[in-house]
């Protein structure tokens, strides 16, 4: 059964005990710290998207149910400054990854976002929602067409919401960042680049060269974009 414990508001974890940033980093993959330049959230994405249905216990991880009251706590909270997304995902669930996608796009504070390891699937525009985007060279993010598994209805108006929720990925990404739509639809389509399926498997200079993510780089430099936000 999928753990429903709700994430302390930012900074109790010290009240409640002493020591506070480790627990919120052992529970929630998440720390808050005080810097010269204001206070950072960290906030990591990682392993599977959950959605409506748990997944098996033996899998990582991240549960919207967590993620989506703790961003709208972020934003509220005056302890809080900037907030920094790692991201290591592999993807899930397409509609509970875009209801998070659409919280961090519509944050208000500064936001960054730094792609280390993997951001597939709805991982993209995950990647792409916060106000910079980073991507270490290594980072890897794929990109395929909606897709599903198990008993679906054999039915046009299974396949016409499937291409209607294929279309807000799209507008999404292409709303939060640099590449075209028709570019973005080609990755998707392609047809040559992974062995049991289409779409595309791009790497951080190539996802940058694309547009797709705004800069090349890992934590220094999401940390010196986002606290020159900060100081603004």
């Amino acid at each position: 059964m999928s753990d429903t414990t709700k994430p302390s508001l930012p900074g109790q974890e010290d009240e409640e005990e002493s020591g506070g940033v480790s627990q919120g980093i052992l529970d929630f993959g998440s720390a808050l710290t005080t810097t010269e330049h204001g206070a950072v959230y960290c906030l990591s994405i990682i392993g599977q998207i959950e959605g409506h249905i748990a997944a098996p216990t033996s899998t990582k991880t991240t549960k919207y149910e967590h993620v989506l009251p703790l961003l709208a706590k972020l934003e509220e909270s005056s302890e809080v400054d900037g907030v920094l997304f790692l991201l290591n995902t592999v993807g899930g669930d397409v509609e509970a990854g875009l209801a998070i996608a659409e919280l961090i796009a519509s944050m208000t504070k500064p936001t960054v976002s730094i792609v280390l390891g993997g951001s597939h699937s709805i991982g993209v525009p995950l990647a792409v929602a916060a106000r910079r985007s980073f991507a270490v060279p290594s980072a890897a993010m794929t990109i395929h067409p909606v897709r599903t598994s198990g008993t679906v209805i054999a039915a046009p108006q299974t396949f016409s919401y499937f291409q209607r929720l294929q279309e807000r990925i799209v507008s999404f990404v292409t709303g939060h960042s640099h590449i075209s739509a028709e570019k973005f639809q080609s990755l998707m389509l392609k047809k040559d680049d992974m062995a049991a399926d289409v779409g595309s498997v791009i790497y951080g200079e190539e996802a940058v060269h694309l547009g797709l993510i705004d800069e090349l780089g890992g934590l220094a430099e999401g940390l010196a974009y986002l606290f020159g936000e900060m100081n603004k």
